[in-house]
């Protein structure tokens, strides 16, 4: 007899789950969400009924509406720091502060003032641009019948960016805001009637400051005020005042540097055209820098011959730039810029 074989084992089993579908809300939360939104719409019908100032107040579409005013940028008012206070307190600042925190630092030496002896505002300073040094330094080298009665055009979206730079900008150095990134018919105004009105204008023509030592081409600004204005420009180099305090931070190192003053340029004549104009006060501010590392002479006799070296370097990578540069400081062949 044999014994009875285990009925066969099956190698998987599938089981299947019902799967059972979302459960409907709760019907008390169904009419919990109900009530809320029938109560949010008669709150909101109330509000409106109530008005103002339950609600926004409401403009009515008979009268136009005024113009939104800035406070900042170009549209700074700087009037109140040309009011009798605030002009001596700011004589009373770049006299007893800052000339002589720049005299320790910057220890400048000024030449040319001779050639603006019986000159009479209002004038225009142009000066090539290298550091945040270069406005204390140019205010502080004018003599003192210029420096208490000059503004300073002043980039609008740098020096004007935030009221508590703006309220400074204005009071110590007498900043207006110059619109650098379009032409603005409001910044030209603003100068223009400061002109007018017999106040010297201090501008860097190059619209800001240089990174690597050499100038950047002068903008037309400058030439056409004093077109438009009929008043003279001086041209100014300044040079060492980016070895004190260079664009990028780095600190401030005490070193030497050299403000001198050109013989002033009047919009008449060929002059008289704007771009002619504003290519004559580049020339002339190439001249001083040439004349400040070599001397007089040497300048006037380069420039006569069209020698004079640009302002704004060899057209070359920014390696061969900057070699250049360092070598030109180390030889006498007059070609010595900013930095």
């Amino acid at each position: 007899m044999t014994d009875p074989q285990p009925p066969p084992v099956p190698r998987s089993v599938t089981v299947q789950v019902p799967i059972r579908a979302p459960l409907p809300a709760a019907p008390v939360v169904a009419r919990a969400l109900q009530a809320r939104s029938r109560l949010g719409g008669r709150v909101g019908s109330l509000r409106r009924s109530l008005g103002f100032p339950w609600t926004s107040p409401t403009w009515p579409g008979s009268v136009e509406r005024p113009p939104v005013e800035k406070s900042l940028g170009s549209d700074f008012d700087t009037d109140w720091a040309r009011s009798p206070a605030a002009r001596v307190a700011r004589a009373l600042l770049l006299d007893g502060v800052v000339k002589p925190a720049v005299d320790a630092i910057a220890s400048p030496e000024v030449t040319g003032t001779d050639r603006l002896e019986g000159l009479e505002g209002p004038v225009i300073f142009a000066a090539n641009h290298a550091s945040h040094l270069d406005t204390p330094l140019l205010l502080t080298s004018l003599p003192d019948r210029f420096r208490h009665r000059a503004v300073v055009a002043a980039a609008a979206d740098y020096f004007f960016d935030r009221r508590v730079k703006a309220l400074g900008s204005a009071l110590v150095i007498s900043a207006i805001p110059i619109d650098r990134t379009a032409v603005s018919r409001r910044s030209l105004d603003r100068a223009t009637a400061l002109l007018e009105d017999g106040w010297n204008l201090v501008i860097f023509p190059e619209g800001g400051r240089t990174p690597d030592g050499w100038a950047h081409e002068f903008r037309a600004g400058a030439a056409f005020l004093a077109t438009r204005n009929q008043v003279p420009v001086v041209p100014v180099h300044l040079e060492g005042s980016r070895r004190v305090l260079r664009k990028g931070g780095g600190g401030l190192h005490r070193s030497t540097t050299h403000v001198t003053f050109g013989s002033p340029i009047r919009p008449q004549g060929e002059l008289a055209d704007t771009r002619a104009l504003s290519a004559a006060i580049e020339r002339a501010v190439a001249v001083l820098a040439d004349e400040q590392a070599t001397d007089w002479w040497a300048a006037r006799r380069r420039s006569a011959s069209g020698e004079t070296p640009a302002l704004r370097g060899p057209e070359a990578t920014a390696w061969r730039r900057s070699w250049t540069l360092g070598e030109s400081r180390r030889t006498e062949s007059g070609t010595r810029w900013p930095g």
